[in-house]
């Protein structure tokens, strides 16, 4: 009885192993996991990326547009989405507009993913100061400078939230006014998000003291985006976004429309 009863045990756990063995038999040789690797997030890759391309001996001359900004901007350069398989962003829309067909057009994108206002500041901050000095080349000239900014400052904000982002933009608004003195200064509005409230106190706020920051500085202007971006009931146009905050390429189309209309009509 015993041996029976080992026996029966026996054959179930080779029958318990046996997909196991064929899963290790089809496996590859090699994982990732087996390697030690430097943990390398996809916004250093970004950030030594524009690095490289500001270092360069070529002449920025050519460039007559600067777009500033966070994901939302840096994912202009991005194809397919690479959280969200299926989904893509901006890499067709930005090439065929921005690219260089149009030399009127041709764009530099300064956006790096998960930037808060205060790194974006670092990042425009001369190098002789300790910044990373990306607007400090006498070459780069641009004709204007887009600039969407602040919604990742909404996450653990500071108190009270919304002066928080104002006057971070602000102060950006003013550093690119002190290196790109005779550039046009284009501000343009928070998108939407996915949470009413959240558009409703701190959204639409932000983008009211934005058209009045517009208003009254020299030589800059107010680009809206948030109303292409909401439906008739003012919520969030979601086939317009692949999550709660980054454009879609359907949206990234809505946005360089946006830009280009601007653009025609100024």
């Amino acid at each position: 009885m015993k041996t029976r009863s080992l026996l029966t045990s026996a054959l179930a756990l080779g029958l318990a192993l046996c997909p196991a063995s064929a899963a290790l038999a089809q496996a590859p040789q090699h994982f990732v996991a087996e390697t030690p690797t430097a943990r390398v997030d996809y916004w250093q890759v970004r950030a030594a990326d524009i690095a490289r391309q500001l270092a360069t001996p070529e002449s920025l001359k050519p460039i007559r547009l600067v777009f500033v900004g966070d994901s939302i901007t840096d994912f202009w350069h991005l194809d397919a989405n690479p959280w969200f398989p299926g989904k893509f962003c901006g890499r067709a829309v930005w090439d065929e507009t921005f690219g260089g067909t149009n030399p009127a057009w041709a764009a530099l994108n300064l956006g790096v993913s998960g930037d808060r206002i205060e790194h974006v500041l670092h990042r425009l901050q001369p190098a002789e100061q300790g910044g990373e000095g990306w607007l400090d080349r006498a070459d780069l000239q641009p004709d204007r400078v887009f600039v969407l900014l602040g919604i990742n400052n909404s996450f653990d904000a500071e108190k009270p939230a919304v002066e928080s982002i104002v006057r971070g933009v602000s102060a950006t608004l003013a550093r690119i006014r002190e290196r790109k003195p005779n550039a046009q200064i284009v501000v343009q509005s928070l998108l939407p998000t996915d949470d009413p409230a959240k558009n409703r106190d701190l959204v639409q706020p932000v983008n009211a003291a934005l058209v009045a920051i517009a208003a009254n500085g020299a030589n800059m202007r107010y680009l809206d985006l948030y109303s292409g971006f909401v439906d008739a009931a003012g919520t969030q146009r979601r086939e317009l976004f692949n999550d709660s905050l980054h454009p879609s390429q359907t949206g990234y189309r809505v946005w360089r429309d946006r830009v280009v209309a601007f653009l025609k009509a100024d």
